[in-house]
């Protein structure tokens, strides 16, 4: 090969210019364009974690909507019951005065305490609800231990709030000893009723709030 003149590098010496920096020019494209890639591809992996997100969302509103739907009727049902919401203690006195002269029993004295918080071991997860219970006690003179029963089970026949019988005490009364034809009571019963409410969360919290 044959040396290169002064004039021959003259010649070439643009050329090569241009080539070097069409080469730089390249290199620069393929560095952009795979940095170009590279992000798109994270935005699409970004792009399609949020397209899951949002159908997962939706997914679980529709699911939430269908059990809000399926079970609406209970609830509406439980909150005309009373069992929801503020406790209604003039409908439970009145219901038991109502009772109590259908079945024609002797005389009835009643008391309820003020309303507290209820915490039962049969009830550990409210979602989110709280339980509360007002104390009502009942005196009653019976003829037989079966008053109390129809008492107590007709109060849980109708529409009204649950109650749980918690604690009842019967005493014999002493006998007059009268041979008359009219009943005379027998035995004395001390019972106590938890009326049972819950308040839901938000309503719980405003109650709570002085």
């Amino acid at each position: 090969m044959s040396n290169l003149t002064v004039q021959d590098w003259k010649k070439i010496q643009t050329p090569i210019a241009v080539l070097a920096l069409v080469l730089v020019i390249m290199m620069a494209l393929v560095g952009f364009a795979n940095y170009y890639s590279n992000s798109q591809e994270q935005a699409l992996l970004a792009q399609q974690s949020q397209l899951n997100s949002a159908r997962q969302r939706y997914q679980s509103s529709g699911m939430e909507k269908d059990t809000i739907i399926r079970y609406l009727p209970q609830y509406q049902a439980l909150i005309s019951k009373g069992f929801i919401g503020e406790e209604r203690r003039i409908e439970w006195v009145d219901e038991l005065r109502a009772q109590h002269q259908l079945h024609k029993l002797f005389g009835i004295k009643y008391s309820i305490s003020q309303q507290e918080d209820f915490k039962p071991g049969f009830a550990p997860n409210l979602g989110g609800f709280t339980m509360h219970r007002s104390i009502m006690k009942i005196d009653l003179d019976m003829l037989h231990e079966g008053d109390i029963l129809q008492l107590t089970e007709s109060l849980s026949a109708k529409n009204t709030s649950p109650f749980i019988l918690r604690d009842c005490e019967i005493t014999r009364l002493g006998s007059s000893g009268n041979l008359s034809s009219q009943l005379v009571a027998n035995l004395h019963a001390q019972c106590e009723l938890d009326w049972i409410t819950l308040r839901e969360p938000v309503a719980a919290l405003i109650g709570a709030t002085p």
